[in-house]
C-alpha cells in the first residue's frame, strides 16, 4: 500500500484548488471571503504549505465545482475504487444526452434479474 505524506495532499489539494480558482476567475481575496478564512491562509494552501480543514475544502469544492475525484483520485490505492473512479470518469466525458442514456442503462441492468441475484 502506497503511503503519502499530508505534504503531498497538501500539495495536490493546493494545486488543484489554485487551478479551478483561476478557472473561474475568482480572486484569491474572494475565495478568502466565501470560505471566512485570510487571503494569506488561500496563499498557503495553494502553495501546499497548509492544508483546509474538512468543513471548509468541502465548501471549496462546492465554490469552485471540483469532482472529489479529482482531488482524491490521485491517492487512491484500492483496485475496485480506482475502477469505479475510471467509470465515473468515462461517464463525464460523454455528451449529456449520453449521460442520460447511460443512467437509464444502469437503471436497467440494476433492476434485471441476473444470475447473481438467482444464486443468492
Amino acid at each position: 500500500m502506497e503511503s503519502f505524506t499530508k505534504r503531498d495532499i497538501d500539495k495536490s489539494f493546493g494545486k488543484l484548488i489554485k487551478q479551478y480558482r483561476k478557472k473561474n476567475k475568482i480572486t484569491q481575496e474572494a475565495l478568502a471571503e466565501k470560505l471566512n478564512i485570510s487571503v494569506k491562509y488561500i496563499s498557503r494552501v495553494e502553495n501546499g504549505t497548509s492544508g483546509l480543514k474538512t468543513q471548509s475544502l468541502l465548501k471549496c469544492i462546492n465554490i469552485l465545482g471540483i469532482e472529489p475525484n479529482l482531488l482524491y483520485g490521485p491517492f487512491i490505492t484500492h483496485e475496485d475504487v480506482k475502477k469505479d473512479i475510471e467509470l465515473s470518469n468515462k461517464i463525464k466525458s460523454l455528451s449529456e444526452a449520453k449521460k442520460e442514456l447511460t443512467s437509464s442503462v444502469i437503471d436497467l441492468l440494476k433492476d434485471f434479474k441476473s444470475e447473481d441475484n438467482e444464486q443468492k
